[in-house]
């Protein structure tokens, strides 16, 4: 039986505005079934306060109703002039995935701003700098017995053969991939080939589905974005847009991963809702698939 868990990060249309707490998340993961919940985690609590009191109680909650805590999520921007203070910075979150007993924590490796940087902002300028920083943090996370990752997430490392050059450069036994299945469409790739490029790597997955529309047609407005290419792009209920989820699914059972499948909704509809429509798709794809 496929394990599945939801990301807070899905949440977040109603945790923002205070309509749902995360205790009342965590009882809404369990309530649909899930076996786990990833939590998302930023520098602080939701309220502005030290972030690590916080993410204990609701730790120590989820697994009083019986959720397990599969995934730690985190950000991240190696790609600056001088990474050290970020990478003390990621430490810190290591600690505490460590310190709550979670085996795998999620890092970005760049973002969309290069403090100190002037030059140009290409792929090949980036991965001589992030890829010693990733390895440090892996290092040191081995250490603390917790596994990190990246996902394809960030559009200057989207790509499927962009990932691939990070693994090869990072080159750590402790460093492994969150294969997001949606996000390749970012960047105007096949999400299913590009799937299929990286199971070796594969560690975490997470779920989505989005809207697709081409660049030649007129800009659909309020909540699309455009890909790199120029294309349109608007996330969306599991199962409802024009990401290849069942096939993404099935190509990645059938290379032997047996961990988690983490439903990460990002879209504009109503978010309890979406959810749970989400969830009853994702439980009936992997039952096709058999998992």
């Amino acid at each position: 039986m496929s394990k599945t868990c939801i990301s807070t990060y899905s949440f977040h249309g109603a945790t923002w505005n205070g309509r749902m707490t995360f205790r009342q998340v965590a009882d809404k993961v369990k309530e649909l079934g899930c076996s786990g919940i990833e939590f998302v985690i930023n520098d602080t609590a939701p309220d502005g306060s030290d972030f690590r009191p916080f993410w204990t109680d609701l730790a120590e909650y989820a697994r009083s109703i019986g959720l397990e805590i599969p995934i730690y999520t985190t950000g991240a921007n190696f790609f600056q002039k001088d990474p050290s203070a970020e990478i003390e910075r990621v430490k810190k979150h290591v600690d505490l995935a460590s310190e709550l007993g979670i085996p795998l924590m999620r890092h970005d490796i760049t973002a969309s701003f290069y403090p100190g940087y002037d030059g140009p902002r290409t792929f090949d300028a980036v991965l001589p700098v992030v890829a010693p920083a990733i390895r440090e943090v892996a290092e040191y996370a081995r250490s603390k017995g917790v596994m990190t990752c990246s996902e394809n997430h960030g559009r200057l490392v989207q790509d499927a053969d962009r990932m691939l050059a990070v693994f090869r450069e990072v080159n750590h036994p402790n460093y492994g991939y969150l294969c997001d299945i949606g996000n390749f469409g970012g960047v105007d790739e096949n999400c299913a080939v590009s799937v299929s490029k990286l199971l070796p790597f594969i560690k975490h997955v997470h779920v989505k589905d989005a809207f697709w529309r081409s660049g030649m047609l007129p800009d659909p407005g309020k909540g699309w974005g455009k890909t790199r290419a120029g294309n349109y792009r608007r996330a969306t209920i599991l199962g409802h847009g024009d990401v290849p989820v069942r096939q993404c699914l099935q190509i990645i059972r059938d290379s032997g991963y047996d961990g988690y499948y983490s439903l990460e909704f990002e879209g504009i509809e109503e978010t309890v809702s979406a959810i749970e429509i989400s969830m009853e798709n994702l439980n009936r794809f992997l039952r096709e698939i058999g998992g």
